[in-house]
């Protein structure tokens, strides 16, 4: 009897706990559909939703964090990361030394690092560990059991590109190594594709990430040419919405860039030779720019000390990037903040908003970009405001970020889903 009576205690102690709400109090909060400051900003809050905001009254037993004169944002969203990645290891090393279970403690590490810069969100595009489990999925889940400090993951699994590819990871390697399957990501036609997507899909992907075009981080000689073929495009964007999910497409050169758009992608990751029919097409189909460009200001210092192939492409194409970005901005390309960290180091992700704002894009564009443009291309629509209902995912700053977007990059509270992870000193 009396161990009943204990069991029923701790679960009222324990509902107790779970069902107090929270208080957050700042000098304003803003709003990010209307670009608004508004004041005050009292925003309440019980388990990992928003409940209201600037009550009447205030319920009685409410934990509050008062901000003080604080302003408060939803949490950002990074649309483009590789979470198992650090760039100053070398990318070749991590392929051939590391295992998948280092790599997933990496990722452990950065996902930390990214969350505490105010980064709620993320896509995680894909990883370089040639094996069959996957790592970003791992993270996902690792995620939301709570076991890490993280921010919400949106795992591809293995990136898909062609034998000798962007993306095939044993390029430049002994063919006595290894051969990466489909499983990995590698195909060659249709069928490849289809069975590629399938294996991401079964093993936690939540999107799919494929390479249209060559890149500038591998050995390919050209950075721009089309790589997959569009029969192997479409088929593998086709299996995608058979599981209700969207494709990222990586893509920097003109003509696979349009047949990623024609195939259906929900978004171009880079864009760098993206021309003026690119763009309409983009508008046409509503297909997101993800556009990456920030990490020139970190990669082309020491880019020299690169294999001298990945040098030259990119001189070449890192420029045009930022060149074509200011004329999708002016067109009026739907655009959601990426960072293709590590090449900007993880958590240093807010660096991305004043790249693009470098290009004209105004402070609250860049802002909408990592929020309620990142969740449209997610497709949800409980994140990116702050907003009744919505997952009380909030970050604070010290000044107004539509005046000095540059404060977003010293964030000072971290709260996703009604857990704060990190408060002003």
């Amino acid at each position: 009897m009396k161990n009943i009576i204990l069991i029923a205690v701790l679960g009222l102690i324990c509902h107790s706990v779970q069902a107090q709400e929270k208080l957050i109090k700042a000098d304003a909060y803003l709003d990010t559909q209307s670009g608004q400051l508004i004041k005050p900003a009292h925003i309440l809050i019980q388990g990992d939703k928003i409940t209201d905001i600037n009550p009447e009254k205030i319920p009685e037993n409410v934990s509050i964090i008062d901000l003080k004169d604080q302003i408060l944002l939803p949490g950002l969203m990074d649309m483009h990361t590789h979470l198992d990645l650090d760039y100053n290891d070398g990318f070749g090393t991590i392929i051939t030394n590391e295992s998948a279970s280092k790599g997933a403690i990496r990722a452990a590490k950065n996902a930390e690092k990214t969350l505490m810069a105010g980064f709620t969100t993320v896509r995680n595009v894909g990883q370089v560990h040639i094996t069959d489990e996957l790592i970003g999925a791992a993270l996902s889940e690792a995620e939301q059991e709570g076991w890490i400090k993280s921010p919400r993951v949106v795992p591809a699994g293995h990136m898909i590109s062609i034998t000798g590819g962007h993306a095939d990871l044993s390029l430049g390697l002994s063919e006595n190594l290894f051969e990466p399957e489909p499983k990995h990501g590698i195909v060659n036609g249709v069928a490849d594709a289809i069975k590629a997507v399938r294996y991401q899909i079964k093993h936690g992907a939540k999107v799919i990430k494929m390479h249209a075009t060559a890149g500038v981080m591998s050995l390919e000689d050209t950075v721009g040419a089309q790589q997959l073929s569009d029969a192997e495009m479409q088929a593998i964007v086709a299996e995608a919405k058979r599981h209700h999910m969207k494709v990222a497409a990586h893509a920097h050169g003109t003509e696979g860039i349009k047949a990623a758009i024609k195939a259906g992608v929900a978004s171009i990751d880079h864009g760098s030779m993206l021309d003026e029919e690119g763009m309409r097409l983009m508008k046409k189909h509503h297909v997101f720019l993800v556009p990456t460009t920030g990490l020139v200001d970190f990669v082309m210092e020491g880019i020299d000390n690169n294999n001298p192939k990945i040098a030259a492409k990119a001189k070449y194409v890192l420029p045009l990037a930022k060149e074509n970005l200011a004329k999708a901005i002016k067109s009026g390309v739907p655009i959601a903040l990426g960072t293709d960290s590590p090449l900007i180091p993880h958590g240093q992700n807010a660096h991305e908003l004043s790249a693009m704002m470098a290009q004209g894009m105004s402070a609250l564009g860049a802002i909408q970009s990592a929020t309620i443009n990142a969740a449209e291309l997610l497709g949800v629509d409980d994140r990116g405001q702050i907003k009744v209902g919505m997952l009380a995912d909030i970050i604070a700053v010290e000044e107004n970020p539509l005046e000095n977007v540059k404060t977003l990059e010293a964030v000072t509270f971290v709260m996703k889903g009604g857990e704060v992870f990190k408060q002003p000193h």
